[in-house]
């Protein structure tokens, strides 16, 4: 379905986002930089996918009936996209986030009525983890848990990697994803790898433990997701706060596309790669925009 084709209600829009020509951004012009455009999702985030496919899950193995609260923990997107889809069917939606969470993802879950758990923001997500797992011996809640959930992996099987297909024509020859869940590069990256066995997988992480790269993980000092399998990722990347935040900025003067700070990671990441190559195509999942982030200092920097 495309964005301009009738829907009778928000959750049709989910997924179907462009495939962008990003390949200005390229320093081989024999290497195609394609971007996916996940803030084009009714929620602005590639976790639009996941969050639908885990309430559809819930409901169908009857996990989650009418009177329980969807409880998750998040960054941010992963609860935004809950909070509306939740919405949109009914449900209470109750998120675990770190207290320095910034006011536009804030402001999202609280427009969409999500309940707010704020926890230690020097724990980041693993913090949050933490609570949503102790909370979530409560009967009353449905938890989802994004990091264990299989239907996260299989959001991105059954959707992002069919549409990076069909939008590339099979012509691709690296998929570039951040590590946060994982489900991304997981799902699309089996998805892709089984049509076309010479793909790369590229796993995007931060360089570090304390980073700035929200919704990414540093694998080794993180609680790493039960879903993740490394041996299903083909090249490591690791990606400074710094480097992400410049290519945010470079993407939006450069080519109009107002990415955000975890898509700048990957984006970074995809350029560097790009100029190790003779030739190539190369797909980078842009989780969300620039908008959600519209408050923060780095984009005034290099004014």
């Amino acid at each position: 379905m495309t964005p301009s084709t009738r829907a009778d209600d928000l959750l049709a829009l989910v997924g179907h986002t462009p495939l962008l020509d990003l390949s200005k951004l390229s320093p081989r012009p024999s290497v195609r930089l394609l971007g996916k455009a996940e803030w084009f999702n009714p929620g602005g985030s590639v976790k639009d996918r996941p969050a639908l496919w885990m309430v559809r899950d819930g409901e169908a193995t009857g996990t989650l009936k009418r009177g329980r609260t969807i409880l998750e923990a998040t960054s941010g997107n992963t609860g935004i996209g809950l909070a509306w889809v939740g919405a949109a069917l009914g449900y209470a939606v109750e998120i675990c986030l770190p207290a320095n969470a910034n006011d536009e993802r804030r402001g999202a879950l609280t427009a969409f009525g999500a309940t707010i758990v704020d926890t230690d923001p020097m724990l980041g997500t693993d913090g949050a983890i933490l609570e949503a797992r102790r909370r979530a011996a409560d009967p009353r809640y449905f938890y989802p848990d994004q990091y264990r959930n299989p239907a996260n992996a299989r959001a991105h099987y059954e959707s992002t990697g069919p549409e990076l297909l069909e939008q590339s024509a099979g012509e691709l020859t690296h998929l570039v994803a951040g590590l946060g869940t994982s489900g991304t590069l997981m799902g699309a990256g089996r998805r892709l790898k089984e049509a076309l066995p010479g793909l790369v997988r590229v796993g995007v992480q931060p360089d570090v433990a304390f980073h700035g790269l929200e919704g990414l993980k540093h694998m080794a000092s993180a609680l790493v997701p039960a879903i993740y399998d490394p041996s299903a990722v083909d090249l490591q990347m690791a990606v400074t706060t710094e480097q992400a935040h410049a290519m945010c900025r470079r993407a939006a003067r450069e080519t109009g596309a107002w990415i955000g700070v975890s898509a700048g990671a990957a984006l970074h990441a995809a350029a560097e790669l790009a100029g190790t190559l003779e030739r190539g195509t190369i797909a980078v999942v842009l989780c969300d925009g620039g908008a959600r982030y519209a408050s923060e200092r780095f984009w005034r920097e290099g004014a």
